[in-house]
Protein backbone atom coordinates (compact mmCIF):
# COMPACT_ATOMS: atom_id res chain seq x y z
CA UNK A 1 0.00 0.00 0.00
CA UNK A 2 1.47 3.25 -0.84
CA UNK A 3 1.37 6.70 1.36
CA UNK A 4 1.99 10.45 0.28
CA UNK A 5 1.93 12.87 3.13
CA UNK A 6 0.53 16.05 2.44
CA UNK A 7 1.28 19.65 3.67
CA UNK A 8 -1.81 22.14 4.93
CA UNK A 9 -3.03 23.94 1.91
CA UNK A 10 -3.00 27.46 1.91
CA UNK A 11 -4.24 28.68 5.37
CA UNK A 12 -7.27 26.26 4.93
CA UNK A 13 -5.62 23.94 7.62
CA UNK A 14 -6.75 21.00 5.94
CA UNK A 15 -5.15 18.03 4.61
CA UNK A 16 -5.25 14.95 3.05
CA UNK A 17 -3.13 12.07 2.72
CA UNK A 18 -3.47 9.42 -0.50
CA UNK A 19 -2.61 5.41 -0.71
CA UNK A 20 -3.77 3.06 -3.32
CA UNK A 21 -4.10 -0.67 -2.41
CA UNK A 22 -2.98 -3.57 -4.63
CA UNK A 23 -6.18 -3.72 -6.56
CA UNK A 24 -6.00 -0.57 -7.68
CA UNK A 25 -8.50 1.20 -5.29
CA UNK A 26 -7.43 4.75 -4.71
CA UNK A 27 -7.85 6.06 -0.88
CA UNK A 28 -7.65 9.37 0.35
CA UNK A 29 -8.21 10.79 4.22
CA UNK A 30 -8.38 13.68 6.41
CA UNK A 31 -8.72 13.85 9.90
CA UNK A 32 -10.70 16.20 11.82
CA UNK A 33 -11.90 15.37 15.68
CA UNK A 34 -13.63 18.48 16.09
CA UNK A 35 -17.15 16.18 16.67
CA UNK A 36 -16.92 12.56 17.23
CA UNK A 37 -18.21 11.53 13.37
CA UNK A 38 -16.69 10.28 10.34
CA UNK A 39 -17.93 10.20 6.63
CA UNK A 40 -17.08 7.15 3.90
CA UNK A 41 -17.33 8.45 -0.09
CA UNK A 42 -17.18 6.16 -2.85
CA UNK A 43 -16.53 7.76 -6.20
CA UNK A 44 -17.41 5.40 -9.07
CA UNK A 45 -16.01 6.23 -12.28
CA UNK A 46 -19.00 6.19 -14.10
CA UNK A 47 -22.26 7.95 -15.17
CA UNK A 48 -24.86 8.73 -18.00
CA UNK A 49 -22.23 9.76 -20.51
CA UNK A 50 -20.45 6.08 -19.98
CA UNK A 51 -23.96 4.38 -21.61
CA UNK A 52 -25.03 3.49 -25.08
CA UNK A 53 -27.82 4.25 -27.21
CA UNK A 54 -30.34 2.08 -26.63
CA UNK A 55 -29.26 1.22 -22.67
CA UNK A 56 -29.65 4.62 -21.37
CA UNK A 57 -30.62 4.89 -17.43
CA UNK A 58 -28.23 2.09 -16.15
CA UNK A 59 -26.01 4.32 -13.97
CA UNK A 60 -29.01 5.38 -12.18
CA UNK A 61 -30.56 2.35 -12.25
CA UNK A 62 -27.50 0.57 -10.56
CA UNK A 63 -27.17 3.23 -8.14
CA UNK A 64 -30.59 2.21 -6.90
CA UNK A 65 -29.16 -1.88 -7.26
CA UNK A 66 -26.60 -1.40 -4.89
CA UNK A 67 -28.80 -0.70 -1.93
CA UNK A 68 -30.42 -4.00 -2.68
CA UNK A 69 -28.76 -7.20 -1.09
CA UNK A 70 -25.36 -8.04 -1.47
CA UNK A 71 -23.78 -11.71 -0.35
CA UNK A 72 -23.90 -10.83 3.53
CA UNK A 73 -26.57 -8.13 3.94
CA UNK A 74 -29.87 -9.20 2.22
CA UNK A 75 -32.37 -6.36 0.87
CA UNK A 76 -32.68 -3.24 2.69
CA UNK A 77 -30.29 -4.31 4.51
CA UNK A 78 -27.38 -1.75 4.20
CA UNK A 79 -30.19 1.01 4.91
CA UNK A 80 -30.93 -0.71 8.62
CA UNK A 81 -27.55 -1.45 9.63
CA UNK A 82 -26.54 2.42 8.91
CA UNK A 83 -29.67 3.52 10.37
CA UNK A 84 -29.50 1.50 13.27
CA UNK A 85 -25.99 2.74 14.21
CA UNK A 86 -27.27 5.95 14.15
CA UNK A 87 -25.54 6.99 10.72
CA UNK A 88 -27.51 8.49 7.89
CA UNK A 89 -26.46 7.58 3.91
CA UNK A 90 -27.36 8.09 0.25
CA UNK A 91 -26.23 7.84 -3.31
CA UNK A 92 -26.45 9.78 -6.49
CA UNK A 93 -25.86 9.51 -9.95
CA UNK A 94 -24.44 12.10 -13.20
CA UNK A 95 -23.54 12.40 -16.35
CA UNK A 96 -19.90 12.35 -15.00
CA UNK A 97 -20.23 9.52 -12.04
CA UNK A 98 -22.16 7.72 -9.35
CA UNK A 99 -21.41 8.15 -5.84
CA UNK A 100 -22.52 6.65 -2.05
CA UNK A 101 -22.08 7.89 1.09
CA UNK A 102 -22.68 7.46 4.81
CA UNK A 103 -21.92 9.81 8.04
CA UNK A 104 -21.20 7.85 10.79
CA UNK A 105 -20.41 7.78 14.51
CA UNK A 106 -17.20 7.96 14.46
CA UNK A 107 -16.97 4.63 16.57
CA UNK A 108 -19.06 2.95 13.63
CA UNK A 109 -16.70 3.30 10.99
CA UNK A 110 -16.18 0.02 10.62
CA UNK A 111 -19.68 -0.87 9.96
CA UNK A 112 -20.16 1.96 6.68
CA UNK A 113 -16.40 0.36 5.09
CA UNK A 114 -17.48 -3.22 5.39
CA UNK A 115 -20.63 -2.67 3.95
CA UNK A 116 -19.24 -0.54 0.93
CA UNK A 117 -16.77 -3.40 0.47
CA UNK A 118 -19.42 -5.96 0.69
CA UNK A 119 -21.43 -4.33 -2.07
CA UNK A 120 -18.48 -3.75 -4.57
CA UNK A 121 -17.03 -7.28 -3.98
CA UNK A 122 -19.83 -9.29 -4.13
CA UNK A 123 -23.15 -7.69 -5.56
CA UNK A 124 -23.55 -10.05 -8.38
CA UNK A 125 -24.16 -12.62 -5.54
CA UNK A 126 -27.20 -11.26 -4.70
CA UNK A 127 -28.52 -9.63 -8.09
CA UNK A 128 -31.58 -11.34 -9.64
CA UNK A 129 -34.92 -10.61 -11.72
CA UNK A 130 -36.96 -9.88 -8.65
CA UNK A 131 -34.39 -7.18 -7.32
CA UNK A 132 -33.74 -6.05 -11.13
CA UNK A 133 -37.54 -5.48 -11.71
CA UNK A 134 -38.24 -4.45 -7.86
CA UNK A 135 -35.62 -1.73 -8.72
CA UNK A 136 -36.31 -0.92 -12.43
CA UNK A 137 -40.33 -0.05 -11.13
CA UNK A 138 -38.55 2.36 -8.64
CA UNK A 139 -36.55 4.48 -10.72
CA UNK A 140 -39.39 4.74 -13.22
CA UNK A 141 -42.05 5.66 -10.63
CA UNK A 142 -38.92 8.69 -9.99
CA UNK A 143 -38.65 9.60 -13.62
CA UNK A 144 -42.93 10.48 -13.13
CA UNK A 145 -42.53 12.18 -10.17
CA UNK A 146 -39.59 14.04 -10.51
CA UNK A 147 -39.93 14.75 -14.42
CA UNK A 148 -42.98 13.68 -16.66
CA UNK A 149 -45.57 15.04 -14.13
CA UNK A 150 -44.68 18.28 -12.80
CA UNK A 151 -44.60 21.55 -14.38
CA UNK A 152 -41.14 21.95 -16.48
CA UNK A 153 -40.42 18.37 -15.36
CA UNK A 154 -38.50 17.92 -18.62
CA UNK A 155 -36.58 21.11 -18.63
CA UNK A 156 -33.41 19.70 -18.01
CA UNK A 157 -33.60 16.38 -20.48
CA UNK A 158 -34.95 18.72 -23.38
CA UNK A 159 -32.28 21.19 -22.81
CA UNK A 160 -29.79 18.33 -22.42
CA UNK A 161 -30.24 17.29 -25.70
CA UNK A 162 -30.65 21.00 -27.40
CA UNK A 163 -27.17 21.45 -26.06
CA UNK A 164 -25.84 18.63 -27.00
CA UNK A 165 -26.07 16.46 -30.39
CA UNK A 166 -27.58 13.75 -31.01
CA UNK A 167 -24.54 10.45 -30.32
CA UNK A 168 -22.92 12.85 -28.15
CA UNK A 169 -22.34 10.83 -24.56
CA UNK A 170 -23.70 14.04 -22.95
CA UNK A 171 -27.08 13.97 -25.28
CA UNK A 172 -29.50 12.20 -22.34
CA UNK A 173 -29.37 12.59 -18.85
CA UNK A 174 -28.98 10.22 -16.19
CA UNK A 175 -33.04 9.04 -15.49
CA UNK A 176 -32.55 7.65 -18.55
CA UNK A 177 -35.37 6.64 -20.90
CA UNK A 178 -39.17 4.45 -19.93
CA UNK A 179 -38.13 2.67 -23.28
CA UNK A 180 -34.50 1.74 -22.44
CA UNK A 181 -35.28 1.08 -18.67
CA UNK A 182 -37.94 -1.67 -19.59
CA UNK A 183 -35.49 -3.25 -22.11
CA UNK A 184 -32.31 -3.93 -20.35
CA UNK A 185 -32.03 -6.97 -19.24
CA UNK A 186 -30.36 -9.18 -15.89
CA UNK A 187 -27.40 -9.82 -17.97
CA UNK A 188 -27.24 -6.20 -19.08
CA UNK A 189 -26.78 -5.17 -15.37
CA UNK A 190 -24.44 -7.72 -15.07
CA UNK A 191 -22.31 -6.52 -17.66
CA UNK A 192 -22.31 -3.12 -16.36
CA UNK A 193 -21.72 -3.81 -12.80
CA UNK A 194 -18.40 -6.46 -13.76
CA UNK A 195 -17.49 -3.41 -16.22
CA UNK A 196 -17.66 -0.47 -14.13
CA UNK A 197 -17.84 -1.55 -10.25
CA UNK A 198 -13.96 -2.35 -10.07
CA UNK A 199 -11.62 -1.17 -7.14
CA UNK A 200 -9.74 0.71 -10.13
CA UNK A 201 -12.36 2.61 -11.06
CA UNK A 202 -13.09 4.00 -7.57
CA UNK A 203 -12.40 6.63 -5.24
CA UNK A 204 -12.77 6.21 -1.42
CA UNK A 205 -12.55 8.74 0.62
CA UNK A 206 -12.98 8.68 4.27
CA UNK A 207 -13.11 12.39 6.58
CA UNK A 208 -13.90 12.93 10.27
CA UNK A 209 -12.99 11.88 13.67
CA UNK A 210 -10.54 9.01 12.24
CA UNK A 211 -7.66 6.90 13.53
CA UNK A 212 -5.49 6.86 10.15
CA UNK A 213 -3.62 3.68 10.80
CA UNK A 214 -6.98 2.25 12.18
CA UNK A 215 -8.46 3.02 9.39
CA UNK A 216 -6.11 1.78 6.39
CA UNK A 217 -6.04 -1.52 8.39
CA UNK A 218 -9.85 -2.16 7.81
CA UNK A 219 -9.76 -0.54 4.67
CA UNK A 220 -7.04 -3.15 3.39
CA UNK A 221 -9.14 -5.96 4.93
CA UNK A 222 -12.05 -5.14 3.44
CA UNK A 223 -11.22 -3.79 -0.02
CA UNK A 224 -8.05 -5.21 -0.55
CA UNK A 225 -9.41 -8.87 -1.25
CA UNK A 226 -12.01 -7.58 -3.89
CA UNK A 227 -9.34 -8.91 -7.39
CA UNK A 228 -8.65 -6.14 -9.22
CA UNK A 229 -10.13 -5.93 -12.98
CA UNK A 230 -9.72 -3.56 -15.45
CA UNK A 231 -12.63 -3.98 -18.65
CA UNK A 232 -14.01 -0.76 -19.09
CA UNK A 233 -13.84 0.89 -22.63
CA UNK A 234 -12.55 4.54 -22.59
CA UNK A 235 -14.86 7.20 -22.15
CA UNK A 236 -16.47 8.62 -25.87
CA UNK A 237 -14.62 12.07 -26.70
CA UNK A 238 -17.28 14.72 -25.32
CA UNK A 239 -15.38 17.53 -26.88
CA UNK A 240 -17.64 20.27 -28.83
CA UNK A 241 -16.94 24.14 -30.65
CA UNK A 242 -16.90 26.58 -28.04
CA UNK A 243 -20.28 28.05 -29.59
CA UNK A 244 -23.77 26.37 -30.21
CA UNK A 245 -24.74 28.08 -33.43
CA UNK A 246 -27.89 29.74 -33.98
CA UNK A 247 -31.35 28.56 -34.60
CA UNK A 248 -31.13 26.30 -31.38
CA UNK A 249 -34.74 26.35 -29.82
CA UNK A 250 -37.91 25.00 -28.77
CA UNK A 251 -41.33 25.84 -27.55
CA UNK A 252 -42.81 23.21 -25.51
CA UNK A 253 -46.98 23.83 -24.51
CA UNK A 254 -47.54 22.09 -21.38
CA UNK A 255 -49.69 22.73 -18.37
CA UNK A 256 -47.74 24.88 -16.45
CA UNK A 257 -48.23 27.94 -13.96
CA UNK A 258 -46.52 30.42 -16.29
CA UNK A 259 -44.43 31.44 -19.29
CA UNK A 260 -40.86 30.47 -18.76
CA UNK A 261 -37.68 30.92 -20.68
CA UNK A 262 -35.05 28.57 -20.16
CA UNK A 263 -31.59 28.79 -21.83
CA UNK A 264 -28.17 26.76 -21.36
CA UNK A 265 -24.87 28.64 -22.91
CA UNK A 266 -21.86 26.43 -23.44
CA UNK A 267 -19.36 27.41 -21.22
CA UNK A 268 -15.73 26.05 -20.36
CA UNK A 269 -15.00 22.65 -19.06
CA UNK A 270 -14.69 22.34 -15.21
CA UNK A 271 -11.22 22.04 -13.69
CA UNK A 272 -10.18 25.19 -15.39
CA UNK A 273 -9.49 28.52 -14.67
CA UNK A 274 -12.39 29.91 -17.08
CA UNK A 275 -14.56 27.87 -15.29
CA UNK A 276 -13.92 29.50 -12.12
CA UNK A 277 -14.42 33.32 -14.03
CA UNK A 278 -17.81 31.77 -15.95
CA UNK A 279 -19.16 30.63 -12.10
CA UNK A 280 -18.13 34.15 -10.77
CA UNK A 281 -19.99 36.17 -14.08
CA UNK A 282 -22.85 33.89 -13.65
CA UNK A 283 -23.36 35.02 -9.86
CA UNK A 284 -22.57 38.51 -10.62
CA UNK A 285 -25.54 38.04 -13.61
CA UNK A 286 -27.86 35.22 -11.39
CA UNK A 287 -27.09 34.57 -8.62
CA UNK A 288 -29.54 35.70 -5.83
CA UNK A 289 -31.79 38.96 -5.48
CA UNK A 290 -28.43 40.93 -5.66
CA UNK A 291 -27.98 39.81 -9.09
CA UNK A 292 -28.26 42.22 -12.11
CA UNK A 293 -30.98 39.95 -14.25
CA UNK A 294 -32.97 39.85 -10.60
CA UNK A 295 -32.64 43.62 -10.61
CA UNK A 296 -33.45 44.00 -13.90
CA UNK A 297 -36.28 41.54 -14.43
CA UNK A 298 -38.11 41.72 -11.11
CA UNK A 299 -37.46 44.43 -9.03
CA UNK A 300 -37.94 47.13 -12.57
CA UNK A 301 -39.46 45.42 -15.07
CA UNK A 302 -41.82 43.59 -13.27
CA UNK A 303 -41.96 40.76 -15.91
CA UNK A 304 -40.76 37.99 -14.37
CA UNK A 305 -41.17 36.45 -10.83
CA UNK A 306 -37.87 34.69 -10.65
CA UNK A 307 -34.98 35.02 -12.68
CA UNK A 308 -31.28 32.71 -11.94
CA UNK A 309 -28.59 32.18 -13.90
CA UNK A 310 -26.22 29.07 -12.16
CA UNK A 311 -23.46 26.71 -13.62
CA UNK A 312 -23.65 22.90 -13.97
CA UNK A 313 -19.99 22.42 -14.08
CA UNK A 314 -18.89 19.44 -16.58
CA UNK A 315 -15.45 17.75 -16.50
CA UNK A 316 -15.67 15.54 -19.72
CA UNK A 317 -17.78 18.25 -21.97
CA UNK A 318 -18.42 21.47 -21.88
CA UNK A 319 -19.94 23.26 -18.57
CA UNK A 320 -23.55 24.74 -18.88
CA UNK A 321 -24.67 27.87 -17.68
CA UNK A 322 -28.59 27.63 -17.03
CA UNK A 323 -30.88 30.29 -17.58
CA UNK A 324 -34.21 30.00 -15.74
CA UNK A 325 -36.98 33.04 -15.98
CA UNK A 326 -40.29 32.75 -15.06
CA UNK A 327 -42.65 35.20 -16.20
CA UNK A 328 -45.15 37.54 -15.06
CA UNK A 329 -48.76 37.04 -15.83
CA UNK A 330 -49.25 38.43 -19.58
CA UNK A 331 -45.73 39.64 -20.52
CA UNK A 332 -44.46 37.99 -23.31
CA UNK A 333 -41.38 36.02 -23.49
CA UNK A 334 -39.63 38.22 -26.39
CA UNK A 335 -40.05 41.02 -24.04
CA UNK A 336 -37.61 39.33 -21.16
CA UNK A 337 -35.36 37.62 -23.68
CA UNK A 338 -34.69 41.14 -25.45
CA UNK A 339 -33.72 42.43 -21.66
CA UNK A 340 -31.69 39.29 -20.93
CA UNK A 341 -29.89 39.71 -24.27
CA UNK A 342 -29.43 43.55 -23.67
CA UNK A 343 -28.15 42.81 -19.58
CA UNK A 344 -25.77 40.67 -20.99
CA UNK A 345 -23.95 42.36 -23.87
CA UNK A 346 -23.84 45.33 -21.25
CA UNK A 347 -22.08 43.16 -18.81
CA UNK A 348 -20.04 42.04 -21.64
CA UNK A 349 -18.80 44.91 -22.61
CA UNK A 350 -18.10 46.15 -18.99
CA UNK A 351 -17.11 43.39 -16.93
CA UNK A 352 -17.93 43.52 -13.06
CA UNK A 353 -17.82 46.32 -10.39
CA UNK A 354 -15.17 46.31 -8.09
CA UNK A 355 -18.57 45.48 -5.83
CA UNK A 356 -20.23 42.99 -7.82
CA UNK A 357 -16.65 41.22 -8.35
CA UNK A 358 -16.22 41.27 -4.21
CA UNK A 359 -19.91 40.22 -3.54
CA UNK A 360 -19.50 36.92 -5.97
CA UNK A 361 -15.99 35.95 -4.88
CA UNK A 362 -17.57 36.12 -0.98
CA UNK A 363 -20.49 34.34 -2.42
CA UNK A 364 -18.32 31.47 -3.94
CA UNK A 365 -15.76 31.11 -0.96
CA UNK A 366 -18.90 31.37 1.23
CA UNK A 367 -20.14 27.92 -0.59
CA UNK A 368 -16.99 26.03 -0.53
CA UNK A 369 -16.08 27.19 2.85
CA UNK A 370 -19.83 25.29 3.66
CA UNK A 371 -18.64 22.50 1.72
CA UNK A 372 -15.16 21.73 2.78
CA UNK A 373 -16.82 22.30 6.33
CA UNK A 374 -18.51 19.48 6.86
CA UNK A 375 -16.85 15.76 6.82
CA UNK A 376 -19.49 15.00 4.93
CA UNK A 377 -19.09 17.44 1.87
CA UNK A 378 -15.53 17.65 2.29
CA UNK A 379 -15.13 13.47 1.52
CA UNK A 380 -17.41 13.96 -1.67
CA UNK A 381 -15.13 17.10 -2.69
CA UNK A 382 -11.84 15.13 -2.02
CA UNK A 383 -13.24 12.39 -4.34
CA UNK A 384 -14.94 14.92 -6.84
CA UNK A 385 -11.09 16.23 -7.51
CA UNK A 386 -9.60 12.79 -7.51
CA UNK A 387 -11.73 11.08 -10.09
CA UNK A 388 -12.44 14.18 -12.51
CA UNK A 389 -9.08 15.66 -12.49
CA UNK A 390 -6.63 12.88 -10.84
CA UNK A 391 -5.64 14.68 -7.73
CA UNK A 392 -7.82 15.25 -4.46
CA UNK A 393 -5.72 18.27 -3.10
CA UNK A 394 -7.27 19.65 -5.82
CA UNK A 395 -10.20 19.98 -3.66
CA UNK A 396 -8.47 22.59 -0.51
CA UNK A 397 -7.32 24.96 -2.70
CA UNK A 398 -10.52 25.51 -4.52
CA UNK A 399 -11.00 28.60 -2.79
CA UNK A 400 -8.06 30.17 -3.63
CA UNK A 401 -8.52 30.08 -7.29
CA UNK A 402 -11.86 31.71 -7.26
CA UNK A 403 -10.58 34.21 -5.09
CA UNK A 404 -7.23 34.54 -7.64
CA UNK A 405 -10.06 35.12 -10.98
CA UNK A 406 -9.80 39.06 -11.77
CA UNK A 407 -12.79 41.22 -13.21
CA UNK A 408 -11.67 41.12 -16.68
CA UNK A 409 -11.03 37.69 -16.77
CA UNK A 410 -14.90 37.38 -15.75
CA UNK A 411 -15.57 39.82 -18.53
CA UNK A 412 -13.75 38.51 -21.10
CA UNK A 413 -15.32 35.03 -20.69
CA UNK A 414 -18.66 36.44 -21.23
CA UNK A 415 -18.01 38.52 -24.14
CA UNK A 416 -16.92 35.01 -25.06
CA UNK A 417 -19.31 33.06 -24.45
CA UNK A 418 -22.76 34.48 -22.99
CA UNK A 419 -23.99 35.47 -26.51
CA UNK A 420 -27.47 34.62 -28.43
CA UNK A 421 -25.35 32.35 -30.84
CA UNK A 422 -24.19 30.04 -27.82
CA UNK A 423 -26.90 29.17 -26.59
CA UNK A 424 -30.12 26.77 -26.93
CA UNK A 425 -33.06 28.29 -25.78
CA UNK A 426 -36.73 26.23 -24.43
CA UNK A 427 -39.62 28.18 -24.02
CA UNK A 428 -42.50 27.61 -22.12
CA UNK A 429 -46.40 28.23 -22.91
CA UNK A 430 -49.02 27.61 -20.89
CA UNK A 431 -51.90 25.82 -22.45
CA UNK A 432 -55.35 27.34 -22.70
CA UNK A 433 -56.84 26.31 -19.17
CA UNK A 434 -53.50 26.20 -17.07
CA UNK A 435 -53.29 30.08 -18.53
CA UNK A 436 -56.82 30.92 -17.28
CA UNK A 437 -56.24 29.52 -13.72
CA UNK A 438 -52.72 31.83 -13.33
CA UNK A 439 -54.82 34.76 -14.22
CA UNK A 440 -57.86 33.87 -11.79
CA UNK A 441 -55.34 33.29 -9.35
CA UNK A 442 -53.58 36.80 -10.31
CA UNK A 443 -56.73 38.50 -9.42
CA UNK A 444 -57.05 37.08 -6.72
CA UNK A 445 -54.21 37.83 -5.23
CA UNK A 446 -54.95 41.49 -6.70
CA UNK A 447 -57.96 41.48 -4.64
CA UNK A 448 -56.18 40.32 -1.33
CA UNK A 449 -54.03 43.54 -1.61
CA UNK A 450 -56.41 45.35 -2.06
Amino acid sequence: MGHTATPEAHSSGLTATEHRLANGLRVVLSEDHLTPVAAVCLWYDVGSRHEVKGRTGLAHLFEHLMFQGSANVQGNGHFELVQGAGGSLNGTTSFERTNYFETMPAHQLELALWLEADRMGSLLTALDQESLDNQRDVVKNERRQRYDNVPYGTAFERLSALSFPDGHPYHHTPIGSMADLDAASLEDARAFFRTYYAPGNAVLSVVGDIDPEQTLAWIEKYFGTIPAHDGKPAPRDGSLPDLVGEGVREVVEEDVPSRALMAVYRLPHDGTRESDAADLALTVLGGGESSRLHNRLVRRDRSAVTAGFGLLRLAGAPSLGWLDVKASSGVELPVIEAAVDEELARFAEEGPTAEEMERAQAQLEREWLDRLATVAGRADELCRFAVLFGDPQLALTAVQRVLDVTAEEVRAVAAARLRPDNRAVLVYEPTAGSAEQQDDQDEQGEGAEA
